[in-house]
């Protein structure tokens, strides 16, 4: 329970800072972060000196048993903000804030009609700025992730074969990470055949899979809460001309990012050193997305690197350093590793599935 300890100790100072009196906490993995409580459905209340935990009859016993330090609060959620208020009131606050980008604004006006005495305040990032930076329970848990991910993907460039579907190999992968201990996996996983890879975020398909094509698997595995983010693309046998040139390209700018990103450095400064390597090759319309992004309890978390982030790395942060190339008609190439930042450098976590060519024999 001591890592509890110490992110409330760090959050009440922000609180203090901000001169809040009291702040509310509703996204489901920032509640995580701060109190271990894993339901569906609960809402934080803290305070310099208390913390209660609103959640309904459903997870009662779970939350004594994940969040033994919490004063427990029973409520339906058609209730809840009466017993916010009632909560506000109960300790005199008169500055409340919350979770802004977390609120649908239909709950925030039901928290404003039952408001007595005491302001909301809207607050952005405050729990997210403190989770980017992984402590080492954290990093234990993202290790495991990570390995299992690894081994997944070596697992890939066994068996797939022509004449399986997307979907054969997705769930040949889902199953083949559960096996090893995940909890879950990360997200859907992406297999993207041929001209289905030219989506970044193309969804798994009846397709049947051809030799010669570029074959992108993004996948990820969830341990303890915590996720893993991993991407290849192979070929069923030998590549073509096309294929070889932008792996090639596609891979020169990965290790060009995964060379040169330091703390200290923007998202946009760690987004450009593979940028620039793609635009002078003349893709440059073919790579939309950001660099990458920091993954823990939530696959896509801070900091982000894109052309337009101005996040600071620092130690501790997690990082995907995921260039790829996209084009319509013909397929794409992304390469994806898992990295964290160090005091001089960044950790690649990933390391399997990834030969010279990403190429199936």
């Amino acid at each position: 329970m001591q890592r509890f300890e110490r992110r409330l100790r760090k959050l009440r100072q922000e609180l203090e800072a901000r001169n809040l009196d009291a702040f509310i906490i509703t996204h489901p993995p920032n509640r995580r972060y701060v109190s271990g409580f894993t339901g569906t459905d609960g809402t934080l209340f803290i305070t310099g000196d208390k913390v209660a935990l609103i959640t309904d009859f459903r997870y009662v016993g779970q939350a004594q048993k994940e969040s033994p330090a919490s004063e427990l609060v029973e409520a339906t959620p058609d209730i809840l903000a009466q017993s916010l208020s009632d909560l506000a009131t109960a300790v005199r606050a008169k500055r409340v804030g919350f979770e802004s980008h977390q609120v649908t604004f239909a709950n925030y006006c039901q928290w404003a009609e039952t408001a007595a005495g005491f302001e909301l305040v809207p607050v952005k990032d405050l729990v997210e700025e403190m989770r980017a930076i992984k402590d080492e329970g954290e990093m234990e848990a993202i290790k495991r992730a990570v390995a299992i991910g690894d081994a997944a993907m070596a697992h890939a460039r066994e068996f797939i074969g022509p004449g399986m579907t997307e979907k054969e190999v997705g769930w040949e992968l889902e199953v083949y990470m559960r096996t090893l201990g995940a909890e879950a996996v990360a997200f859907d996983i992406i297999v993207a055949s041929g001209t289905n890879g030219a989506m970044p975020h193309a969804t798994v398909s009846d397709r049947v899979i051809q030799g010669g094509e570029p074959i992108v698997i993004d996948l990820g595995a969830r341990v303890d809460g915590y996720h893993s983010d991993l991407t290849r693309t192979l070929v069923l046998g030998e590549p073509d001309d096309r294929f070889q040139e932008i792996y090639d390209l596609v891979l020169k700018a990965q290790l060009a990012a995964l060379e040169g990103i330091r703390p200290g450095m923007t998202g946009r400064e760690a987004d450009a050193l593979a940028r620039r390597i793609i635009v002078e090759a003349g893709y440059g319309e073919y790579f939309g997305h950001g660099l990458g992004h920091g993954v823990g309890l939530e696959v896509h978390e801070g900091p982000r690197a894109s052309k337009v982030s101005d996040d600071v790395l620092r130690p501790g942060m997690t990082l995907t350093v995921e260039p790829g190339i996209y084009m319509p008609g013909w397929g794409g190439v992304r390469i994806e590793d898992f990295v964290v930042i160090l005091e001089d450098g960044a950790e690649v976590l990933s390391q399997k599935g990834k030969g010279p060519l990403g190429c199936l024999g």
